[in-house]
């Protein structure tokens, strides 16, 4: 079976999903080929559900804590299980929530495996897809589109002789199919994926090791935020070994024992292995094109055109920062430039980056670690305990850090290490897009008492104008 339609997408995730449906509500006919369910990892293996159970250790942490806030309980404690069952239930709303969308625009979705052509009889060139359905009896279907995006995301990356059997050596994947919590384990990498589960972990009451092959934890944020880290973390329990490298993990008597150069053998009931993902960009078919990619991803220009003009790619199966919300403005504009519409390229330095541990991380732009020599850089710094809503809230460690460029007066970095610094990133993230300077983030009237006036105290702390500090 053959057909046509005007845009095919390679890969139902987060940003496969979003270009599809801003190209049907531009009256394109869309085609989704996605070979697991709609929402990709994002939605079924990612950031949807290891946020939900962050929230499960969050209100855990509370509840321990409800005598400080004059509160009187018993003693608290978790169902995992239930716990476990709460993140399905959200990730299957939001899902219900994904189909639902793509039928309301009129988009065709086809679950099965797509693999791209070169040119045939179906087309002159390369980019129809051909899909099998290995689960059933349903032949073959060749689709030709006019356009071709490809968003076939990423996967979970291991080490050399650590082999992931999801079962005693774990990828983030697996960590979510967990039944009951181990007593002892290890996290190998402090990256955003690794510094997250580390965090809920120990909410729960696993004893946990985080081993970092860098000098520092979180090493694409600043070493100030690095640094408050590993000591948050210290504090709480959680054991933290940087510039380890591992050698290898094997499974000994139902144990896990980890090699690490320069130290002594260390054992373990799990390990989890999260060394970053890794770009799905083989056994797609792309060998069969004149399209260029190699184990970063696939090259793309500024709106994710390959090779080959007529064919795109976005998200993790290209060489950008591995973030959902990417994804989807990396959809959005490839969708937009193939329509011959005038779009201006993503500044990457415009993304807020986040990290849902306890503290919470959050940067855009800059930071105090890597802004280029050539600037003359302003760092200010308000700490969280100088603010009432943090200690009404009973959550004032952590510090904000504005960078302001003293030639331009510009503002071009934030970074949060504290109490909902997520949700305080966005207005960072908006006065950078916006070009502000850092004294018209503080000219703004900011509500008291809200955690907000962290961010206006940190940008006037650049003029040495703080008022409370």
């Amino acid at each position: 079976m053959v057909l046509e339609t005007d845009l095919l997408i390679l890969g139902g995730g987060t940003g496969g999903y979003v270009a599809a449906i801003h190209a049907a509500k531009q009256g394109q006919e869309v085609v989704i080929v996605e070979k697991g369910q709609l929402g990709g990892t994002c939605l079924h293996r990612g950031c949807i559900p290891t946020k939900a159970l962050l929230r499960s250790a969050e209100v855990y942490d509370t509840v321990k804590r409800a005598s400080e806030f004059g509160i009187s309980s018993g003693e608290a404690g978790f169902d995992f299980l239930k716990v476990q069952a709460r993140k399905e239930k959200i990730v299957e709303q939001l899902h219900q929530g994904v189909e639902s969308l793509c039928k309301k625009n009129k988009i065709k979705i086809y679950h099965g495996e797509g693999a791209i052509l070169g040119p045939s009889i179906f087309s002159p060139v390369s980019g129809a897809v051909a899909v099998t359905f290995p689960d059933s009896d349903e032949e073959e279907l060749i689709i030709v589109p006019k356009k071709l995006i490809i968003a076939t995301g990423s996967s979970p990356r291991t080490l050399p002789n650590v082999e992931i059997d999801e079962t005693f050596i774990l990828s983030s994947n697996g960590m979510l199919n967990l039944q009951e919590l181990p007593k002892k384990m290890a996290v190998i990498g402090g990256g955003v994926i690794g510094v997250e589960w580390a965090s809920l972990l120990n909410s729960f009451g696993v004893d946990v090791t985080i081993i970092e092959y860098a000098e520092r934890l979180v090493i694409n944020e600043s070493e100030s935020v690095a640094k408050e880290l590993q000591k948050q973390f210290e504090q709480r329990g959680i054991q933290v070994v940087t510039q380890a490298a591992v050698k290898r993990a094997s499974v000994e008597s139902e144990k896990v024992q980890i090699e690490v150069v320069g130290h002594d053998i260390m054992t373990f009931d799990k390990v989890m292995v999260a060394v970053g993902r890794t770009p799905n960009v083989n056994g797609i078919g792309l060998q069969n094109t004149s399209v260029q990619f190699n184990d970063k991803g696939i090259e793309v220009n500024d709106y994710y055109q390959t090779t080959e003009s007529h064919i795109y790619a976005i998200g993790d199966c290209i060489d950008t920062l591995q973030l959902a919300h990417v994804a989807a403005k990396e959809g959005e504009i490839a969708v937009r430039h193939l329509l011959g519409e005038t779009v201006s390229p993503l500044n990457y330095q415009d993304i807020p980056r986040c990290t849902y541990t306890q503290p919470e991380i959050a940067s855009v732009g800059y930071h105090a670690s890597n802004f280029p020599e050539n600037i003359k850089v302003k760092v200010g710094k308000f700490h969280f305990r100088g603010n009432g809503k943090s200690l009404i809230f009973g959550e004032a460690e952590g510090f904000v850090e504005v960078l302001r460029d003293t030639e331009t007066d510009d503002l071009i970095g934030v970074s949060i290490i504290g109490p909902h610094a997520t949700e305080l990133i966005s207005e960072a993230a908006a006065s950078i897009y916006l070009n502000a300077s850092a004294l018209e983030l503080s000219d703004v009237v900011h509500a008291h008492p809200t955690m907000s006036e962290t961010l206006m105290e940190a940008a006037l702390d650049t003029y040495g104008l703080a008022i409370h500090k």
